[in-house]
């Protein structure tokens, strides 16, 4: 089983071409309005459409109101809706019938979950910084030798602080079966660089095979 890969905070045509032609598995749209990586429901629903089928379409949203994913949807194909905040998780399963990424930041083993709280899926990255004004990890990586024994309750996803230098490093310290990057594959926040996208996905997957 290779190493599965996310590009996230996809907000042109070269990006999405891109992550599209080197084989993402998933690629991720930005709906949080301060995120220099935002795109409206419409324009995700242009960049799509250059690729009707392709890999899943994640909705990245941060404590969204049920009316702001309706009308997402209503615009833009998404297969799955990461969440930040403090949200119900199941709730939004039921009404939305997607699947549902749930982020989590990491600084010390105690944050590490020992249940999924009705999410399909983790994402494991870097608790934000006191300062931050955004979710997420902010470009910062944590200990990742802090995953070592973790038992995870569902599958998860590394994120937070990966670059085209160091995602095998990753892979092979956490045992991650799949990562996800946004900022680490950018020239300037919220522009990304085609050739970092394409060394990015190369070099996850050259961290191997791994068995099941």
């Amino acid at each position: 089983m290779t190493v599965q890969v996310k590009i996230c905070g996809i907000n042109d045509a070269a990006a999405f071409d891109t992550a599209i032609s080197a084989g993402a598995d998933w690629v991720g749209f930005n709906f949080f309005p301060p995120s220099p990586r935002y795109v409206a429901p419409a324009q995700a629903a242009a960049l799509s459409a250059r690729s009707p089928g392709g890999p899943s379409r994640v909705g990245l949203f941060v404590d969204p109101a049920p009316e702001a994913i309706a009308t997402a949807l209503d615009t833009v194909r998404l297969d799955i809706l990461q969440v930040y905040g403090a949200v119900d998780f199941a709730a939004l399963r039921a009404r939305f019938g997607l699947p549902i990424w749930r982020p989590i930041g990491v600084a010390t083993a105690a944050d590490l979950p020992v249940a999924a709280g009705a999410a399909d899926r983790l994402l494991i990255e870097a608790k934000p910084p006191p300062d931050a004004t955004r979710p997420g990890g902010n470009a910062v990586r944590f200990d990742w030798s802090l995953l070592r024994g973790w038992h995870a309750p569902v599958p998860w996803i590394l994120a937070g602080g990966l670059t085209a230098d160091n995602v095998a490093e990753a892979v092979r310290i956490t045992g991650a079966w799949a990562v996800d990057v946004s900022s680490g594959v950018e020239r300037t926040p919220g522009a990304k660089d085609p050739a970092l996208i394409r060394a990015f996905i190369a070099n996850a997957r050259a961290s191997g095979v791994r068995e099941a």
